[in-house]
């Protein structure tokens, strides 16, 4: 569980400050368990291990009033954005919503292959909005290159290669390792390593119940529904592909293509199927990793607790 950095300004006004302290608008938030669609009510095995969006949410706060702390400390005010403001589609990691392709017709009507645009806003990297200085006090590494000298290319998520370190102080005070971003993690104890481990999990309960004989029954069954619609896909992440082939997936195209793929989702029992095996296939996993698998549930417990009383 680690904040998500996104745009921020420094030194925030008045108007700034009172926006600040008004209620995050939860209206757009995931829902923990879906709510509509084919996935209406289910929850796979796994995903009591991951944070849901809410508790990231408190955690990424804690981790924003820590930061912004930290830079006071150094003499710098930061107004980093605040978490919940810009919510995802899906509550955690393993996205159900959208893990077998489409599952909600009443969005696909309106969106196709894509999403609400309240749930596509997307956030500019924190060192844009950022000077230098505050960047390497931030993130303890020096603010990267943005604008690519010509023909080069980025590497490691940066323009220019690996990140250079950060000085060592700034006014006479030696940076955290990682800057106030890592030292509020390791204040709240977060475990980031957690969190990649069970989606890992996750990635091979998914895979490992693609070719079992049920699933490859409805998708067949389901590749032969959309044929005698005039479609071709031999499953449905090759649908969305088509969905996005000519556009951003809401083209009048993208939609008729997303409805016949939901209705013979509907069809077949495509999704029931699938998430029966892969459920199954994770109730294995989390008996093979019982152990680990209790701590996280217990660090994350640990994590969210402080979260709240962090201050």
């Amino acid at each position: 569980m680690a904040i998500l950095l996104g745009a921020c300004s420094s030194s925030g006004s008045a108007s700034d400050s009172a926006k600040d302290k008004a209620p995050i608008d939860r209206a757009n938030w995931p829902a923990e368990v879906p709510t509509s669609g084919l996935v209406k009510g289910l929850e796979l095995p796994l995903e009591p291990y991951l944070p849901s969006y809410a508790d990231q949410v408190a955690v990424d706060t804690a981790l924003r009033t820590l930061q912004t702390r930290c830079m006071s400390e150094y003499g710098l005010t930061v107004d980093l954005p605040r978490p919940g403001a810009n919510p995802p589609p899906h509550s955690n990691a393993v996205s159900i919503e959208r893990r077998y392709g489409l599952s909600d017709r009443a969005q696909a009507q309106k969106y196709g292959y894509g999403l609400p645009k309240e749930l596509t806003r997307s956030l500019e990297s924190v060192e844009e909005g950022l000077s230098g200085i505050e960047v390497e006090v931030l993130t303890g590494r020096k603010k990267p290159k943005f604008a690519p000298p010509k023909g080069a290319k980025g590497s490691d998520g940066h323009f220019g290669g690996v990140p250079e370190p950060a000085r060592a102080e700034h006014n006479g005070k030696k940076l955290h390792e990682g800057g106030c971003a890592g030292w509020s993690k390791r204040w709240l104890k977060v475990n980031e390593e957690d969190a990649g481990f069970v989606s890992g999990l996750a990635s091979t309960s998914l895979s490992e119940s693609r070719p079992l004989k049920p699933v490859e029954k409805a998708l067949k069954s389901w590749s032969a529904c959309m044929k005698d619609k005039g479609r071709k896909a031999a499953d449905p992440y090759r649908a969305m592909e088509q969905g996005y082939a000519d556009g951003d997936g809401t083209t009048k195209n993208a939609i008729e293509l997303a409805l016949d793929d939901i209705d013979c989702k509907e069809q077949t029992r495509l999704i029931e199927v699938w998430f029966k095996e892969e459920s199954a296939v994770q109730k294995r996993l989390i008996e093979e990793n019982k152990d680990q698998l209790a701590a996280i549930k217990k660090r994350m417990g640990e994590v969210l607790a402080a979260a709240k009383a962090a201050k």
